[in-house]
């Protein structure tokens, strides 16, 4: 009898096993409420018994199935078509057993990460956060958060779900992410799903493959090490907070980050580049970046390392397709805190310009002037600038944080004017001959200088 008892209860612990093996599981990307992006062609993966075979049964495509089979190796993936967008819709996925998703929109979706100042929500203290999440009751709006852990190798799955956009989903989640996915529902009248993967305080190396950092002897000199608040490890957040996702189809990234890097600045725009590429080759698609220049704090910098980062920054638009740049120095009420309070400001800033750039529809001017060449014609300095439309205006009786210097290296306040759409820089009473101009080329001016439209000027130095 107890021989009999032992079998039994070993053929139960096998048919178990069995079981478990047979179930055909998903990534944790893929729950209820989830957005896939419309009119494309998605990638569902997951896992189940070898060989099997595999039926996708999506309610939009009324009836048509989408067959796989699992490899040897006990994975799936299918590519399926979407169409235009709407919802909610179900999935239906069945093979030795059965898993429906159900309340699935199609729409557009996008990624947001950095670190803290993508991070931040109503619960840190943004401004009017309170009001804000009050009025959050977006169905339209879906939320899938990573959660913050890091890995030494790279993962397929993470431990979070979809969730509808409410007051208390909101409350915990990136505002600026949530600013920027309620506007662009909202102009297109389409869902939006936002994947949010931030954390607060990490320099962009730990976004980026190890591979990717360490192949570059420029790159991973400058890397400067541990921390005890996050993971330090080269690719140890690209492993559990953006591999996970790939290649879950989005629309593009909005990324706000930088503020760790300043320490080694002049390296930024060549690691951004490795770090934009990956993700691209991820994604498998040259997804639009949009990235937020660092705001004006008090660094106290002794290498003015602040302001050359934000000089990388600008240099990466020139450098790369489809990655742009928003500046928002004038959302800024306090510059000893890092962390802008205006994030709705910033938020609709990214959206204005991914609507623009990404959707072709004008809602809003976003655009600042960047830097584009000095020359001088006697004792003035002629300034132009990209991304001017109409002209510059100066918001004040004079321009702030302008300065000139010349051999002797001692920058003194200079005088400006607007003429249309340059700067005109005065040298009267400078005897050099090598002269540089600076405007708000430190950790924390926020200049008065902006574009006809109201969108300020990029911080520059002309040497």
């Amino acid at each position: 009898m107890k021989r009999y008892s032992i079998f039994c209860f070993l053929l139960l612990q096998l048919f178990c096993l069995s079981a478990l093996q047979a179930e055909i599981r998903l990534p944790a990307v893929f729950t209820d409420h989830m957005v896939l992006q419309r009119n494309s062609e998605v990638t569902l993966w997951g896992w189940g018994t070898p060989s099997e075979h595999i039926n996708i049964m999506p309610e939009w495509l009324n009836g048509d199935t989408i067959k796989t089979q699992v490899t040897n190796m006990g994975k799936w993936s299918a590519r399926i078509r979407t169409v235009e967008a709407g919802g909610p819709y179900k999935i239906r996925i069945s093979g030795s057993s059965e898993v429906t998703l159900s309340d699935v929109m199609l729409g557009e979706v996008w990624l947001c990460s950095g670190q803290s100042n993508m991070e931040w929500s109503v619960n840190h203290g943004i401004q009017n956060g309170d009001e804000e999440a009050q009025n959050a009751n977006f169905p339209n709006l879906r939320i899938f958060h990573l959660p913050q852990i890091g890995a030494s190798t790279p993962q397929e799955n993470c431990f979070s779900k979809w969730t509808r956009c409410t007051p208390e989903t909101m409350r915990q989640s990136s505002a600026i992410g949530y600013f920027f996915g309620r506007n662009i529902s909202e102009e297109l009248n389409v869902p939006v799903g936002i994947i949010v993967a931030a954390w607060g305080g990490t320099p962009a190396e730990v976004w980026t493959p190890r591979e990717n950092v360490m192949s570059d002897p420029v790159v991973a000199d400058d890397f400067y090490g541990a921390s005890q608040w996050w993971p330090a490890e080269p690719g140890a957040l690209y492993n559990s907070m953006i591999r996970p996702v790939m290649p879950y189809e989005i629309a593009g990234c909005i990324w706000y980050q930088g503020e760790a890097n300043h320490p080694y600045a002049d390296s930024y725009a060549r690691l951004m580049q490795r770090l934009i590429s990956s993700w691209r080759t991820g994604f498998n698609k040259e997804i639009p970046f949009y990235l937020v220049q660092i705001a004006p704090f008090t660094y106290q910098s002794t290498d003015n390392g602040p302001a050359r980062l934000r000089e990388q920054q600008a240099m990466l638009p020139r450098m790369m397709h489809k990655v742009k740049m928003i500046t928002v120095s004038d959302l800024v009420e306090n510059v000893q805190d890092i962390h802008p309070r205006d994030k709705r400001g910033a938020g609709l800033r990214l959206s204005y310009l991914a609507l623009d750039d990404t959707y072709g529809k004008f809602v809003g001017d976003y655009e600042s002037p960047v830097f584009k060449e000095a020359y001088q014609k006697e004792d003035k300095i002629f300034i132009t600038f990209d991304g001017v439309k109409k002209g510059l205006i100066i918001k004040g009786s004079k321009i702030e944080g302008l300065k000139i210097s010349g051999d002797d290296g001692i920058w003194k306040e200079a005088t400006g004017k607007i003429e249309g759409d340059k700067l005109v820089v005065s040298t009267d009473g400078l005897q050099s001959t090598k002269v540089n101009i600076r405007y708000c080329f430190d950790d924390d001016s926020i200049g008065n200088l902006f574009s006809t439209e109201g969108i300020p000027v990029v911080a520059f130095r002309t040497n």
